[in-house]
């Protein structure tokens, strides 16, 4: 948890940049995380020079070399640790004219975050701009991991300002309910095909470190989490670079953040690797059918993403590998053959575990659509006996553009510190969530469907032509609100508002 020094002085950095004249938030973040980067290598440096002199042993990794550059700079000028005492101007030079082509240089063998470096852009535009943000940065107390992660978090959580540039960004809350639904094991191989940020990649990891600290314990697990775990794809470089950061200040120098456009490249390599998929893949796009991967059209033949993206899951997924994914409600409920087909092979060829149905404002500002998650395991041969279906009505948050808390943060989440009250929990139903996901076997198999969780049995679901939208099974229950709270009437307002929103994306599915 930040402390409210670090925050100030987080935001003092972005306002600095916004009065400089850098106003677009991705590319503020970029900068900040090339500038963060280069201070890594010269604590990296650090550390080794220091291991040198206590051991009396020559430097086992050399990042700054002896010498000069191709442009006649001492290298030894490129560090941090120097150039940040330099006078603005001198400063500015360094960085944009030997700083970044040596970056650009670095071997790709290093880290994760290095090898996205290639086209590396310095964009500060000036010198004044350059000198407050580095001495900024370098008063910026990122002592341990969890500071570290926590900083760039917040820093992330900026870009979720940006208009359109905040649908690169899941909201943290939601993405840790998914990750406690799967509960990744230290055996897991982790995917998300389009990895952003790396937020799920970041949630499992910590997920792993707070219940399972046997694997730092294993030279084997812990190879295994620092260097094939955590697979993530993307084909925007700028969310690779700054994806890989975010992994490497969570502690995961070697994740694979790899350049990859998940829907148009065969997967033959890839096929049934991994044991765990989390992902919000970008839908309501339309692709060409000669520029989407042929492995994916035999599984549907389509040009939705949406779709494209569920076969995608299935097609990485090794048996017995379990999903959490988003997707919007028109996958529920669509007409075309090809969203039976998908509903099908879900239920009839795999085990449909869950439909958590989401409020409709979960990704305001930047996106009202209705979602859902869906969570999986992949058998090939069925095994969906009753699939369990959850309304989210509050998510913790408000449901405007604002998204405000309704609570304070030890309240908030799937895993608040303390058992929530009822009223808490009609602000905030994810710890309710995660408590009956536990009990979907059990005691929840005999819910009414008046209630806000329930089972439908896979024939209920076949008769209905594999229909998975939760309005479909719910049975309504009439009764007078005239004495219920505001806080209850708003939020069966906002319901009716979302039935009445997927009633008009069922419509317009129709019409197309």
């Amino acid at each position: 948890m930040l402390t409210g020094e670090l925050r100030s002085q987080i935001d003092g950095i972005w306002n600095d940049f916004w009065s400089g004249g850098l106003a677009n938030p991705l590319q503020v973040i970029e900068q900040i995380t090339y500038l963060i980067f280069i201070k890594r290598l010269d604590e990296m440096q650090q550390v080794e020079e220091l291991k040198s002199t206590r051991l009396g042993t020559p430097l086992e990794r050399i990042i700054f070399p002896d010498g000069k550059d191709e442009r006649g700079e001492p290298y030894e000028s490129l560090r941090w640790s120097r150039f940040k005492n330099f006078e603005p101007r001198r400063m500015f030079e360094i960085v944009d004219e030997h700083v970044f082509p040596f970056l650009r240089a670095l071997n790709a063998g290093g880290s994760a975050y290095a090898r996205h470096m290639r086209d590396a852009r310095f964009q500060i535009p000036s010198p004044a701009l350059l000198a407050k943000v580095v001495d900024k940065l370098d008063r910026l107390d990122m002592g341990d991991r969890d500071t570290k992660g926590d900083v760039y978090e917040y820093m992330l959580a900026k870009i979720a300002s940006a208009g359109q540039n905040g649908q690169f960004r899941t909201p943290r809350h939601i993405i840790a309910t998914m990750v406690e639904l799967v509960k990744p094991t230290p055996e897991d191989v982790i995917c998300d095909p389009a990895v952003g940020t790396c937020g799920f990649l970041v949630a499992a990891g910590e997920y792993l470190r707070k219940h399972h600290p046997e694997i730092f314990r294993s030279d084997k697990l812990r190879r295994h989490f620092h260097e094939t775990m955590f697979n993530g794809f993307d084909f925007d470089p700028t969310m690779l670079r700054i994806g890989a950061m975010n992994m490497a200040l969570h502690g995961v120098e070697g994740a694979n953040i790899a350049y990859r456009d998940s829907l148009a490249e065969d997967h033959a390599e890839d096929a049934g690797r991994y044991s765990l998929v989390l992902a919000n893949p970008p839908f309501a796009g339309s692709l060409d059918y000669e520029t989407t991967a042929k492995d994916l059209q035999r599984i549907v033949k389509t040009k939705k993403t949406e779709l494209l993206f569920l076969a995608l899951f299935l097609r990485l997924l090794k048996v017995g590998g379990r999903a959490a994914v988003i997707v919007p409600d028109g996958v529920l409920f669509g007409s075309s053959k090809a969203h039976k087909d998908l509903r099908r092979l879900l239920v009839e060829e795999n085990k449909l575990d869950a439909v958590i149905k989401l409020p409709a404002g979960v990704f305001r500002p930047y996106a009202g659509v209705s979602t859902a998650i869906l969570v999986f395991t992949r058998t090939g041969v069925g095994g969906t006996d009753h699939v369990w279906f959850y309304d989210v009505k509050a998510d913790g948050w408000s449901l405007d553009d604002k998204r405000q808390p309704l609570l304070p943060d030890e309240r908030l989440g799937p895993k608040p510190v303390a058992k929530l009250t009822e009223a808490e929990t009609e602000k905030n139903n994810l710890a309710d969530l995660v408590w009956r996901w536990s009990e979907r076997t059990t005691a929840e198999r005999k819910r009414a469907r008046t209630a806000q969780s329930f089972c439908v049995s896979k024939a209920d679901i076949l008769s209905a032509g594999h229909d998975l939208s939760l309005n479909r099974y719910r049975e309504i229950e009439y009764q007078e609100i005239e004495h219920e709270s505001p806080t209850k009437i708003l939020l069966e307002l906002r319901r009716i508002e979302a039935e009445i929103d997927a009633g008009m994306t069922r419509l317009e599915e129709m019409v197309r």
